[in-house]
């Protein structure tokens, strides 16, 4: 897939960073970007906008990255069932890597991401 081509849906429930991850993202040349606040409004963004890759935060309310990405997992429409996840989080503790490897995401991204580990991993996730 071309790089420049992707359709990226940024889920953080933090304004200044999700303004932050969509600029960078605009800054590495991805110009069909998406946004949602939680994990619900993510789910629906998923159906009308189709991305080929979802960039969440874990940490949000209503319902958190974790809860998101396990309700895509257990979706019956492979399309969504099978999307692309990256999480990122402040949060880089034992715990919370645990709790969230496991639900077949391709990467985790401490934030506030710099670009070139966000071109990196995005990269990776999209082959």
């Amino acid at each position: 897939m071309n790089f420049n081509l992707a359709r990226i849906l940024v889920v953080d429930d933090d304004a200044v960073m999700r303004t932050f991850v969509v600029n960078s993202l605009r800054r590495l040349g991805l110009q069909q970007v998406e946004t949602a606040t939680d994990g619900e409004s993510a789910l629906r963004a998923i159906v009308t906008f189709k991305p080929d890759l979802v960039l969440t935060d874990i940490h949000m309310q209503p319902m958190d990255g974790l809860d998101f990405v396990r309700q895509l997992r257990a979706h019956s429409n492979p399309l969504v069932k099978n999307m692309k996840v990256i999480f990122m989080s402040a949060d880089a503790s034992t715990a919370t890597l645990e709790d969230a490897m496991p639900l077949g995401t391709h990467a985790y991204i401490v934030k506030p991401p710099s670009l070139t580990t966000l071109k990196a991993k995005i990269e990776q996730a999209l082959k």
